[in-house]
């Protein structure tokens, strides 16, 4: 599967689920995550992720105090797919950006729309994914796990489990 494939196939995993968690280092050296919704529309040519944040939060603070590691984790149970997205992050103020990203529902955040004095863009860039993405239905992934506990034998792959960097 070449690199496209897989950052399609990530983008595919992550494009539906309503929120990330995103975890950044506090400036106490303590992890916090927020739930925060992907902005994007798609994946950009640089494979970034985006968030429309308040410039005034803790995660804005942070990640402009220095430590701009940070790591966006999706969950889907339901179709039983995982992500997990390493990567820098950065705060951006550009109208244009802002302007591209809006949607309807962050006017609950930003009254005043993508020109809200409070409103700043994270962006992250992915340095590393990582995704679980399990094909087999629930009855089936039942019939694994019991055979496993019946045999001792760990049960056999399933889904399809892939690392990317970009």
């Amino acid at each position: 599967m070449s690199t496209d494939d897989t950052h399609a196939t990530l983008w595919k995993l992550i494009k539906d689920v309503r929120f990330a968690m995103v975890t950044h280092r506090h400036v106490d050296g303590t992890l916090h995550a927020h739930p925060l919704t992907t902005a994007n529309k798609d994946f950009d040519e640089n494979k970034t992720l985006y968030f429309l944040i308040k410039s005034d939060s803790d995660i804005a603070h942070c990640i402009s105090s220095g430590d701009a590691q940070v790591n966006a984790s999706y969950a889907d149970p339901d179709a039983d797919t995982y992500v997990s997205v390493a990567g820098v992050a950065s705060l951006n103020d550009s109208v244009a950006l802002k302007d591209a990203l809006w949607s309807p529902a962050a006017k609950a955040w930003f009254p005043g729309g993508p020109q809200d004095a409070h409103l700043v863009v994270l962006a992250v860039r992915i340095d590393f994914a990582e995704y679980w993405d399990v094909k087999e239905s629930k009855f089936v992934q039942l019939i694994k796990m019991a055979k496993a506990a019946v045999t001792g034998e760990p049960p056999t792959q399933m889904g399809e489990h892939k690392t990317l960097r970009p």
